[in-house]
Order: C-alpha cells, then structure tokens, then sequence
C-alpha cells in the first residue's frame, strides 16, 4: 500500500525508509525489489535532487522522495492506521513568506526560477501532538520552502545564511502582524558568528571546487558564482551591520563566473582579496559576539501562545 505522506516532509539522516520502485545499487547489476529497506545517509540540497541510500548488504543507491516510504508510516498504511498529517494542509499557516535566489540578488535572467522562502506558525494541537509537524515545508513544483517557526529562528541565531538571506529579503510577497514584529527585530539575529558561518561554507566548498578541477577537469561555475556572492555579503553584513541581498552591483562579474567567462587564475586572485576583506571586517566589526538569544526566545514564546487559539 502507498503511503500517504506528510506534505513536503524533508527526511533527516538515518531514516529508515521502504522503496517504492525497483532500485539497482551502484555495485549491482541485479535490481532490489520494491519494497526493499535502506537508511537514508545523505540529504539532497533540495527537493529537486535525490537521496542516498544504504542497504543493510552496504549497497547504496539515490533515489527521489517520491519513491520512497518512511519505514514507520509504511507500516501503519499496511495496517490500515491513517497518519494526521497524512490531510492536513499546513499552507494556512505561513505567516511569512519572500523571493529568495537570483531574483533577489539582482542576478536573474529571463530564464531565472523564482525561489520562495520563509516560516510558518502551526496550531499548538497538531504542534504538541505525538506525531508534531515537519521542521520545514517543501514545494519543488512551485520552488517553495518553509521552516516552522522555531527551526527557522534557531538556524538565523546560527548566522545560517540562507535563513538570514530571508529576513533580509528586498522581495517580502506575505506578512502577518507577528511576522512583522519579528522583521522588525531582525538586526538582533547578526552578530561575530557570521564570519564563521559565512568564511567556513566558503573555504570548505572551494577545497571541494579544486578537488574537482584536479580530478575532473570541471567546475560547476553557478556555485562558485554564490560562493563569491557569499563572500560579498558577509563583508558588508560585518562593516555594516545588514545583510546586502541585492549584490547588483557585482552583476556582471559574477555572472562572467557564472558563465564560466572569468579565467579561474582570475578568479582565484578576488577571492583571496575578499577573504582578507572578510578577515579585516572581522577584526573591525561592532557585531556583538552572540545574537540576542534573550529577545528572540521572548518572540517564539509569544507566538507559541498565540498559536493555542
């Protein structure tokens, strides 16, 4: 019997899941049969890519979520229990919600997607229950992904960018009252740790880049291009004290790296410029070492109040 899934549920590490379709592991010419158990061990960036999957044999093998079945809900639709969240329709409950991506940065084109982000509220009766709710809602049709409330501030107190991208978004499409209010705090969630989060992404996605120029002889270009961008943005976020989204001003630089124009030598000169930059901004930044953990726990009680009625 088909599960029926949670909406959008993103599935950590260590999952146990049932296979939907035949599967062929990487080392095998054999196929596993449908209805074959594995553990999930690696996570896609998104809901466009695959999961990884390990047998109990150690084969491994990536599939879509689509073709995959929680172990835990598989076993409750064979037995005939439904799951509550298996109707619920969670999209009610998005208080906040923005464009992220290149049209944000001031880098799209004609052809760019335009990627939606931001974090919802869910009732206190299905957040207490024995199942809870996802930590984040995901729509790969329409380019669409939501935190919950609490998940969604931690990962900003960690300085997480994609999450600071969202609060610092030009291109804000859905606010509540209560998402306001928390916008309006946003400068609280900036401090020292954005150095670290920002410069240690960097420096361990170029180690992986360089890997791959040596092995194979290819960059992938759009993920230098953001790395670059990173770069950007965590300088000015440390001299100014905001998170500049928009780097239009670097548009045709970074879109030459993009398209693979900008000579890899040339490349590599301006991102050990900017990684001084980002050392120098550092060193002279007014951030405060920590953000303000005591005003944002305040915040989440009070929308997990307001979220019983």
């Amino acid at each position: 019997m088909a599960e029926t899934n949670p909406p959008y549920l993103v599935l950590p590490i260590g999952t146990r899941v049932v296979t939907r379709v035949e599967v062929r592991v990487d080392s095998e010419r054999a196929h596993r049969p449908v209805g074959s158990v594995a553990e999930v061990v690696a996570v896609p960036a998104d809901a466009l890519h695959r999961y990884r999957l390990r047998f109990a044999d150690g084969g491994e093998a990536s599939l879509r979520r689509k073709d995959l079945s929680i172990l835990s809900r598989y076993k409750e639709a064979e037995a005939g229990l439904p799951h509550p969240l298996s109707e619920q329709d969670l999209s009610p409950y998005v208080i906040y919600k923005c464009i992220v991506g290149s049209r944000a940065y001031g880098l799209d084109s004609a052809q760019s997607d335009t990627d939606r982000r931001g974090f919802y509220l869910p009732p206190a009766d299905l957040h207490w229950s024995l199942h809870g709710v996802p930590e984040q809602l995901e729509n790969a049709e329409t380019q669409e992904c939501y935190w919950e409330l609490g998940k969604f501030l931690d990962l900003a107190l960690r300085a997480n960018p994609n999450v600071l991208e969202c609060l610092y978004s030009p291109l804000v499409e859905h606010t509540t009252p209560l998402a306001d209010e928390l916008l309006a705090m946003r400068g609280g969630f900036l401090s020292k740790l954005a150095y670290q989060t920002f410069n240690g992404y960097v420096l361990s996605q170029f180690k992986k880049l360089e890997q791959d120029v040596r092995s194979k002889g290819e960059v992938r270009w759009k993920h230098v291009m953001h790395m670059i961008r990173l770069l950007l943005s965590g300088i000015a976020l440390l001299r100014d004290r905001e998170l500049p989204v928009d780097v239009g001003a670097h548009r045709e630089r970074l879109l030459a790296i993009r398209d693979g124009a900008l000579p890899w030598a040339e490349l590599e000169v301006w991102r050990h410029e900017l990684h001084r930059e980002l050392d120098e901004a550092y060193r002279t930044t007014t951030l405060p070492d920590r953000p303000d953990y005591d005003a944002v726990n305040r915040f989440l009680i009070k929308a997990r109040r307001s979220a019983v009625t």
